[in-house]
């Protein structure tokens, strides 16, 4: 049963000329003053949406983009922040990049948020897909498996570091502590202090490819899994559904369908689904033509790519459209009714499944972020509430 509603921000600012027909990705730049904004925009949208019950308020880590898309570079620094401007809502890492982390310091800013927050901060770990970001800070991403190679070693360390009083770690890329004497001894374990009060330590991750050496892993470790790609049947978020079971049953875990994992949906709603396609199109072709050069959407062909680039050829070309999304159940776009309904079948279909994320696209500007998230903690939201309160009186 679905009893918990995030959201992910990414960290866009407000910006014109949104879709295939506005300005392209490359040609984006704004002002320091203009990117500085987008903290004004996560605090507005995580005390509203704190006031109208949602679970979480997820936000991602991001380096250098001038282009005004993603632009919060320290999430935990940001959610201690926002933990004091609000009062129950959850602050997520969605996600920290560990190859731009050296681990244990990683481990420690965690704990500190932790202890702080009074547990109020979700950890979130992630490999990272911006070449500019990741490689700058001196890791691999161009070299996919000594990405994940590294990936797991320091997911491997910041786990011994949460949850052990005293660890050490011998690996390809770390040796800890370092072999030296110290103090009249010779090191051999260190202590991250102070570690997290809360453990085990909640920790999400998205799920892209959906191999099984990455999903295997997560299992090992308990981590949890956000997933998207569409909800239609035979989609890609139901194969992943399906390999997340097989690798927690590989470990002697039986899962219910959707157990452990969140849903990730973009949204817009309207008094019909005509008014939201016409509405919300734009900030659809404007994510398109940010993330799809980035090979997160994997059917793009590289002319499609190409295509996109081009502000007078990509809204006449054969390029992926906000209905098409909508009909692979990628997008909610309609009525209040029309989004409860969909989300209503998700949770007989899955009845594991007890928490989505519904997000708005980049380029949406901060009112109509604040409107639609207004709207949606208003009139759909309470349809899931209402099941929640009522299920204890129906077991009795």
């Amino acid at each position: 049963m679905i009893t918990k509603f995030d959201s992910l921000f990414a960290g866009h600012i407000d910006m014109e000329n949104a879709g295939y027909a506005g300005t392209a990705v490359n040609d984006r730049r704004f002002p320091n003053e203009h990117l500085a904004t987008v903290f004004d925009k996560a605090e507005a949208m995580a005390k509203l949406m704190d006031r109208l019950g949602y679970n979480a308020f997820w936000m991602a880590e991001h380096h250098f983009q001038y282009e005004g898309y993603e632009c919060i570079p320290n999430v935990l620094m940001a959610a201690l922040h926002l933990a004091h401007l609000t009062r129950n809502i959850k602050i997520g890492c969605g996600f920290n990049i560990t190859p731009m982390w050296h681990p244990l310091r990683l481990a420690e800013d965690y704990a500190t948020a932790d202890i702080l927050t009074g547990g109020r901060v979700i950890f979130g770990v992630g490999r990272g897909y911006h070449t500019r970001e990741v490689e700058t800070f001196g890791s691999p991403l161009l070299d996919q498996p000594a990405n994940r190679e590294l990936f797991e070693e320091q997911v491997d360390i910041i786990f011994k570091a949460f949850n052990n009083e005293s660890f050490s770690h011998h690996g390809k890329h770390y040796t800890l502590p370092p072999e030296v004497p110290y103090r009249g001894y010779d090191l051999k374990e260190l202590t991250v202090v102070p570690r997290p009060l809360r453990l085990p330590v909640e920790c999400w991750q998205p799920i892209q490819g959906g191999t099984a050496r990455a999903m295997d892993f997560m299992a090992k470790h308990g981590i949890r899994g956000l997933i998207g790609g569409g909800s239609a049947e035979g989609g890609a978020m139901h194969r992943v559904v399906l390999g997340w079971q097989e690798a927690h049953a590989r470990i002697g875990q039986q899962l219910e369908m959707g157990e452990r994992l969140c849903f990730g949906f973009h949204f817009y709603l309207a008094k019909n689904r005509e008014q939201g396609i016409r509405e919300a199109g734009k900030f659809y072709e404007e994510n398109m033509k940010m993330f799809g050069e980035l090979r997160l959407v994997r059917a793009l062909s590289d002319e499609q790519i190409e295509i996109m680039r081009d502000p007078k050829r990509a809204p006449y070309a054969k390029l992926p459209r906000i209905e098409d999304a909508i009909a692979n159940g990628g997008v909610l776009c309609g009525s209040p009714e029309q989004v409860i309904e969909h989300l209503k079948a998700l949770e007989k279909r899955y009845p594991g499944l007890d928490r989505v994320s519904v997000s708005l696209s980049v380029g949406v500007p901060k009112s109509v972020c604040l409107e639609q998230l207004e709207w949606f903690g208003k009139e759909v939201l309470p349809e899931f509430q209402k099941a929640k309160v009522a299920e204890p009186a129906f077991a009795n």
